[in-house]
């Protein structure tokens, strides 16, 4: 857990991933075109992958625990929330706060 706090609030966004998963891909290409630059931690490149997958969970993350995004150190939520943020105009707002974006 702690690592996964430590990671999170050392860039204004930060997705943690798998190398192999669409969903992240597809989270990662929604954050670059929205202007931000997010830090991308993948899970399964990390020695400590497995135990920053069951601290995600342990803060909310559903299953899979991946994509888990953090914005201003927060956890924001996984790919289903981020599309809802996303289509009611509330993460670009959560990206500007955070100086994530500067548009």
């Amino acid at each position: 857990m702690e690592r996964i706090r430590d990671l999170s609030s050392k860039k204004a966004a930060v997705i943690f991933t798998k190398s192999s998963c669409c969903m992240c891909h597809s989270i990662k290409t929604l954050f670059y075109e929205l202007g931000a630059s997010p830090a991308i931690h993948e899970l399964d490149k990390d020695p400590e992958g497995r135990e920053m997958e069951r601290a995600l969970r342990a803060l909310g993350s559903s299953n899979p625990a991946v994509p888990a995004v953090f914005v201003g150190g927060r956890y924001i939520g996984s790919a289903k929330d981020i599309i809802s943020f996303h289509v009611d105009g509330s993460l670009k707002q959560m990206l500007k706060e955070a100086k994530a974006i500067w548009l």
